[in-house]
């Protein structure tokens, strides 16, 4: 078998701008974008044109004017956002992976790409032979002098940081001193409460209350015997409880509060 035989001849890849493929590539951008332009109320006439990087560039002509934010020549967050929604509808699976770049008015300009391995292999670069000896001739200033130079050149980073204040604790205002206004429905609703506590031996909380709520519940029910009424907790978990002199216990055939005698409106 000879050398040529060998070598297997690889077939030149077809051009990205050419072909069945490029026209019907072509035709769904136009459709997708006319639709997308139909939608927003701004059609457009587009003019498309192959790109120098492979990319398909398209200049959008509106017809009425274009949209608010945007202006011919330039970028826009409309632009860009109506571009990244494109490649996104454009780029499925099993489907040739072309880029479509969007200007207002005109093509735009190609974006200058970094090229990460030249600024890596400058940074990587070793430094000239007389620096090195000139830098480790050098004195080093001695461990006092080290400390004072930071010290001068910014005063603010010698001073130690002030330390911080112990936390205040929080002391929950007393219900009972709070004066507020009497509200007969809440009144009414805390004297039965607490009549049904003291009488069938139960305890009961009311959670989730305001200050002004906690005091008016409080004040209503003082009076009513067989029960004391507290508020007890911090913060969010303040509650009122409702504490029976009496307790009862739960009936056996029932360990929740759901029977009859437990009925508040019985």
């Amino acid at each position: 078998m000879s050398e040529q035989q060998q070598v297997p001849q690889q077939t030149p890849a077809a051009p990205a701008a050419g072909g069945a493929a490029s026209a019907e590539f072509r035709a769904r951008v136009e459709k997708l974008l006319g639709d997308i332009l139909g939608l927003m109320g701004f059609p457009a006439r587009l003019d498309m044109q192959d790109a120098a990087d492979g990319s398909l560039s398209v200049a959008l002509h509106f017809e009425a004017g274009p949209p608010p934010g945007v202006e011919n020549g330039r970028r826009s967050q409309v632009v860009d956002s109506l571009q990244f929604l494109l490649n996104k509808m454009m780029h499925r699976p099993g489907v040739e992976r072309r880029w479509v770049v969007l200007g207002a008015g005109v093509h735009p300009e190609p974006r200058q790409r970094r090229e990460p391995q030249a600024a890596q292999a400058q940074a990587a670069a070793p430094a000239p032979a007389g620096a090195v000896a000139q830098a480790a001739a050098a004195p080093r200033p001695a461990p006092q002098a080290a400390a004072q130079a930071p010290a001068k050149a910014n005063p603010r980073a010698a001073q130690a940081p002030a330390a911080k204040p112990a936390p205040v604790a929080r002391v929950d205002a007393d219900e009972r001193s709070v004066t507020v206004e009497e509200d007969a429905a809440l009144r009414e609703a805390a004297r039965r409460l607490a009549e049904k506590s003291g009488g069938l031996g139960r305890f009961y909380a009311l959670a989730a209350m305001k200050l002004e709520d906690r005091a008016r519940v409080l004040k209503a029910v003082e009076g009513v015997a067989g029960v004391k009424v507290t508020a007890e907790g911090e913060g969010r978990n303040r509650r009122v409880v409702f504490t029976p002199e009496k307790p009862a216990p739960l009936p056996k055939r029932s360990l929740l509060p759901d029977d009859d005698e437990d009925d508040f409106d019985a």
